[in-house]
């Protein structure tokens, strides 16, 4: 990989980690357009780098609520603030599982299958169509509905299905207000992103050859840069209930992908 694949893929990483297209579907589309297809351990290094660099944007857009938080658990009472720190919790336990006892098989399907890819994205375009028509609301995040959003984040594990398009759309659908559906799917998935790396710098399975240190330098300010920017406007956005122009974008994708598989 040189230097202008890891800017494309840092760019396509960090806007589409939080646009609701599936970050995952467009990078294995990124990698078949460019022709890149490095070891897994090369690979497995830079998506850590990727994901490090989308994970600390949206501290520095959430850096408030950050904040908010660890100042309010600090009382060390049953506020509000500790309340969505346990829900986060709860919403991490099905990736979690799922990571834990199907990672091998979750690797399996990240290997250039656009077939796969193609269909995800027209389920991730139905979920979008669906959350942009529900009403808005005041209601906040509850443990229940954490759970079930957190099931959501898990399915889209899965190549082409969105996560943040996932979770949001599951969010918006359970009757939740839109932007603390936003902050909260945004704020969900960092804890997860934080313990993946850990796990994969712990297990010695990434390759951290020197010479590849300033193509990874130049990917992560990419996808930092433009996660930063994706990352505020995809709040907007969902107040202002935009999401089905994505959703049209995702079938678009979604059609050409699995056209594409057919004709390879």
């Amino acid at each position: 990989m040189d230097i202008i694949d890891s800017i494309i893929l840092g760019i396509i990483q960090g806007l589409t980690e939080f646009l609701p297209v599936s970050s995952s579907g467009h990078i294995e589309l990124g990698k078949a357009i460019l022709g890149s297809n490095p070891e897994q351990k090369d690979n497995l290094l830079v998506t850590v780098v990727l994901h490090f660099a989308t994970a600390l944007s949206t501290l520095v857009v959430f850096r408030k609520d950050v904040l908010d938080i660890i100042k309010g658990c600090l009382k060390f009472k049953w506020n509000e603030d500790l309340q969505f720190l346990f829900k986060i919790g709860v919403s991490m336990i099905p990736a979690v599982v799922v990571g834990l006892f199907f990672e091998e098989q979750l690797e399996d399907l990240f290997s250039g299958n656009i077939l796969l890819v193609g269909c995800m994205l027209i389920i991730t375009a139905a979920l979008l169509f669906l959350a942009d028509k529900a009403k808005d609301t005041n209601k906040k995040v509850s443990f229940s509905n954490a759970l079930v959003i957190g099931v959501s984040q898990a399915i889209a594990m899965l190549p082409g299905i969105s996560r943040s398009g996932a979770t949001i759309s599951t969010s918006v659908l359970l009757g939740n207000d839109k932007t603390k559906a936003a902050r909260f799917s945004f704020l969900m998935v960092v804890p997860l992103i934080f313990g993946k790396i850990a796990k994969d710098i712990l297990s010695g399975e990434i390759s951290t050859n020197s010479q590849n240190f300033t193509v990874l330098s130049i990917g992560f300010v990419a996808a930092f840069i433009s996660g930063l920017f994706a990352c505020t406007w995809m709040i907007t956005l969902v107040k202002k209930s935009k999401l089905s122009y994505f959703a049209i974008y995702c079938v678009v994708v979604g059609i050409i992908a699995i056209i594409v598989s057919f004709l390879n």
